[in-house]
């Protein structure tokens, strides 16, 4: 049997920012056969480009994706209002579909955090970047004292929204605020984003405050640098730029800037749910 038939057989739906991000990711993996990068349009910018750097490419979509051929993981990095029609379309199929859009719909993972959960799944969903980048250091703090409120603010360059990105915000801030009162059991959660037109384009910036009782500083510190290493496991620019532990109140903001690849720096964003699908991805692998 030859090498690529023992490795997954994966496809990426969606050519946009996302799509092209994580395409060239899995061709970097030794142990994922990207099959296909698909999109709506053939005249699409991100489908051309697709087809300029060597992946197979098919425009129509989820139907075109159905017709290449049995698939063993699908990767949606589309929009929200679409999702719900692919998984229809893969359900009764053996393909398990990780979901990158904020949807909130299928099994929610944060690797770092219930990562081992994915496996008994084949409905999987990503929440948001902002979700990846702050649930491992909220679930964190939540493991060492009590949240009674957690405010969430995430800031990234206005250059690494694409268009399913601004249309789909108000999605992203609910199932942001869904899934980090799922993981903490805090009820009150508010959740802001900010896309900033500043040149040069700011790095990708999480910021969240909790309102907390029984915060013992060393511990919560501790707790905090350890989530960060877990999260550099897959997403090595991601890294703890200020925080602060009083007395009912922490403060903390951080930071992913994307590395390698062909995405700039600043687009941090994109860096930490394509590199949390692909980890995950290559666990299904493995097993």
């Amino acid at each position: 049997m030859a090498a690529d038939e023992r490795r997954p057989r994966v496809a990426v739906l969606g050519a946009g920012l996302i799509g092209i991000d994580l395409a060239e990711k899995i061709r970097r993996s030794k142990n994922l056969d990207l099959r296909l990068v698909a999109g709506r349009d053939r005249e699409s910018l991100g489908l051309r480009r697709a087809a300029e750097m060597g992946y197979v490419t098919a425009s129509g979509g989820i139907a075109a994706l159905l017709k290449a051929g049995p698939l063993d993981m699908v990767f949606d990095a589309t929009n929200a209002d679409s999702h719900a029609e692919h998984w229809a379309a893969l359900r009764d199929t053996d393909t398990t579909l990780i979901d990158l859009t904020p949807t909130g719909l299928g099994a929610v993972i944060v690797p770092s955090v219930n990562g081992g959960q994915a496996a008994w799944h084949r409905h999987i969903n990503l929440v948001s970047c902002g979700g990846q980048a702050a649930i491992p250091v909220l679930h964190a703090i939540s493991q060492r004292c009590t949240p009674t409120y957690i405010e969430l603010v995430s800031t990234g360059a206005s250059a690494s929204a694409g268009r399913a990105t601004r249309l789909n915000l108000d999605q992203y801030i609910a199932a942001t605020a869904a899934a980090i009162r799922s993981f903490t059991s805090t009820k009150d959660v508010k959740v802001m984003v900010n896309l900033s037109p500043a040149q040069p384009a700011p790095p990708f910036r999480v910021a969240m405050t909790v309102l907390a009782a029984g915060i013992r500083p060393a511990p919560i510190r501790a707790s905090i640098a350890a989530a960060a290493e877990d999260v550099r496991a897959f997403t090595p620019g991601f890294k703890v730029t200020s925080l602060s532990v009083d007395s009912g109140r922490i403060s903390v903001a951080v930071e992913v800037t994307a590395t390698g690849g062909r995405i700039p720096a600043y687009a941090g964003n994109l860096d930490i749910i394509n590199g949390a699908a692909v980890l995950l991805a290559e666990q299904y692998a493995a097993r």
